[in-house]
């Protein structure tokens, strides 16, 4: 009877015991020591799944709260964790998760454990100065505070003192806002970090709190030019939505826009809001370039486009291609029907293009397959599907390139 009881009550009893991560970790940017308690600052990681699992549970507490805070500018941390109940021995060979153990393989020595020690230290803030060399001052109105604040975006290298153990505290916030995260080896020389900053006053004191940053790679490009490649961009979540992606990417490419041996520049794996920043940026960089001119757009594009988005703007001809459809879409009347429909078969010709190289391959299947193979690739070609799917993405790049055209219009 006594086994019995315990195989139907305990799932019920151990399903108590499991914590979202995601709910549990509790991330804060602390600027001064009353924030500490100040629940409404707390933010929460999209993913926790490299540390606790695709389920991103841990097990064996209740009321779990994994707190990570960090001094806003030079991100000195404070980890702590809480819970209101572990599952103990009583259970049969059921051991908690070591959570804490999991958030030391990513967070650099010399954390605080003690709030008092923490706060002591937010007081040596006023000290921290930004890394590297000024690139780029820009203002954003804060609608609640009724006034500008400044930001400040920053070029440093791995040399510069202090920045190597301030970026290890920084990346780990890569963990939780990008899904595929990893850290990056910052002894090879090739790596450019630019940061971005906001400058702030209390009483008196101009204080720079970490806003956000991006890490690039110089690859080498046959036979004297290096292409630098996008790796990692991160704003913090606490000023997402205020247009400092789109700062820090313009300030990227007007930084390498300056070097005769950049190429161009590329992104590694960009996500989809990444892809959405570029499209703006780009666009807004190429539009006063004479061969993107309200009077050449309907022409088609050109190797004159390609090459000046190349030369003066270090753009790549396949980002080129994309700005030149998004800045035709914008002087097109699409209520035009034979407007519309030149612009619609200028961009399907494009997205139909790795579809020919399809058409290709089969040809050249046709020689080396037997019937019955090459019977089931044509039904997987079937062209009125292709048709089909032609159209969707047509629909779907022209939603993309709208969204564009309208944030333009409200820059």
């Amino acid at each position: 009877a006594h086994t019995e009881l315990t195989s139907t009550c305990l799932p019920k009893k151990l399903a108590e015991y499991k914590c979202d991560t995601n709910e549990a970790i509790c991330l804060k940017l602390v600027r001064f020591a009353e924030e500490v308690n100040d629940e409404s600052m707390t933010f929460h990681p999209e993913y926790s799944h490299q540390l606790y699992g695709d389920d991103e549970v841990a097990f064996g507490y209740k009321g779990l709260q994994i707190q990570l805070y960090y001094s806003a500018g030079n991100l000195i941390t404070l980890f702590k964790v809480k819970y209101s109940a572990r599952v103990t021995e009583n259970f049969d060979c059921v051991e908690p998760d070591d959570v804490e153990g999991k958030i030391r393989e990513i967070i650099p020595a010399g954390f605080s454990c003690s709030t008092d020690d923490f706060i002591s230290l937010l007081e040596k803030e006023a000290n921290f100065k930004p890394f590297g060399t000024l690139l780029h001052t820009y203002n954003v109105h804060n609608v609640e505070a009724g006034e500008d604040f400044t930001y400040q975006i920053h070029k440093v290298d791995v040399s510069c003192p202090g920045f190597r153990d301030y970026h290890e505290r920084l990346q780990t916030f890569l963990m939780w806002f990008v899904e595929t995260a990893s850290f990056i080896d910052v002894d090879d020389d090739r790596w450019d970090f630019f940061l971005v900053f906001e400058k702030y006053n209390n009483d008196g004191e101009t204080l720079f709190a970490t806003v956000g940053y991006m890490t690039v790679y110089n690859y080498y490009v046959y036979p004297d030019k290096t292409r630098p490649r996008v790796s990692q961009m991160l704003i913090l979540p606490p000023f997402q939505g205020e247009g400092h992606g789109a700062q820090l990417l313009e300030a990227v490419h007007r930084f390498y826009c300056n070097l005769p041996k950049v190429q161009d520049i590329t992104a590694e794996d960009p996500s989809e809001n990444y892809v959405k920043l570029r499209d703006y940026v780009l666009v807004k960089l190429c539009q006063t370039l004479p061969s993107f001119s309200t009077d050449k757009l309907p022409l088609s594009f050109s190797d004159d486009m390609a090459t000046e988005a190349r030369e003066k703007l270090k753009i790549n001809k396949k980002h080129a291609r994309r700005v030149y459809e998004i800045l035709r879409l914008r002087v097109t009347d699409m209520s035009v029907e034979t407007k519309a429909r030149d612009y619609r078969l200028e961009v399907k010709k494009r997205l139909f293009a790795p579809t020919k190289k399809n058409q290709r391959e089969l040809t050249k299947m046709m020689k080396c397959l037997r019937p019955e193979e090459l019977a089931s690739h044509i039904s997987q070609m079937d062209t009125a599907l292709q048709q089909e799917e032609l159209e969707k993405s047509y629909q779907e790049v022209l939603a993309e390139y709208r969204r564009v055209i309208e944030r333009l219009a409200q820059a």
